[in-house]
């Protein structure tokens, strides 16, 4: 990621977050480090924290990508990541293999195939940011 926000001249800001009482930290120092985006990553603790993730976001008018599509419903402005359909099929897929005899240790690891980017007008409105409409036209689900 270092790599990518040097060829594009951006400066990256890494903060670290153990528990969900960091979480208001951490979008404290985004926020006074005048961070014009924010990547919130796919991780057990935000994922069981949405709602509270979101509101800090929204309360520090940060723009937020984040990985499941979970965090645009609560009113989050934009997610990209897997499919969790496609993949909880694959994963049937590969249970049925087992169930049928086939060893796990020969079936290939799969990456992800199908992403979904889910974006959230209304909270875009609130936070004063205006979505390309190349990005509009990419989305897979847009909430209004």
């Amino acid at each position: 990621m270092q790599a990518a926000a040097q060829s594009l001249a951006l400066q990256l800001q890494s903060v670290e977050v153990r528990g969900p009482e960091d979480f208001e930290a951490a979008f404290a120092a985004a926020a006074d480090g005048h961070a014009g985006a924010v990547i919130v990553f796919d991780d057990p603790l935000t994922l069981g924290y949405p709602t509270q993730v979101v509101a800090l976001a929204a309360k520090r008018r940060l723009p937020v990508i984040y990985g499941f599509r979970e965090f645009p419903e609560v009113d989050g402005l934009m997610s990209y990541g897997a499919d969790p359909v496609a993949i909880y099929r694959q994963i049937a897929i590969y249970v049925a293999k087992v169930l049928r005899g086939v060893k796990p240790a020969v079936l290939p690891v799969e990456q992800p195939n199908k992403f979904d980017l889910v974006l959230n007008l209304k909270t875009a409105k609130v936070i004063g940011v205006e979505l390309p409409t190349s990005i509009l036209l990419r989305a897979d689900t847009v909430i209004e």
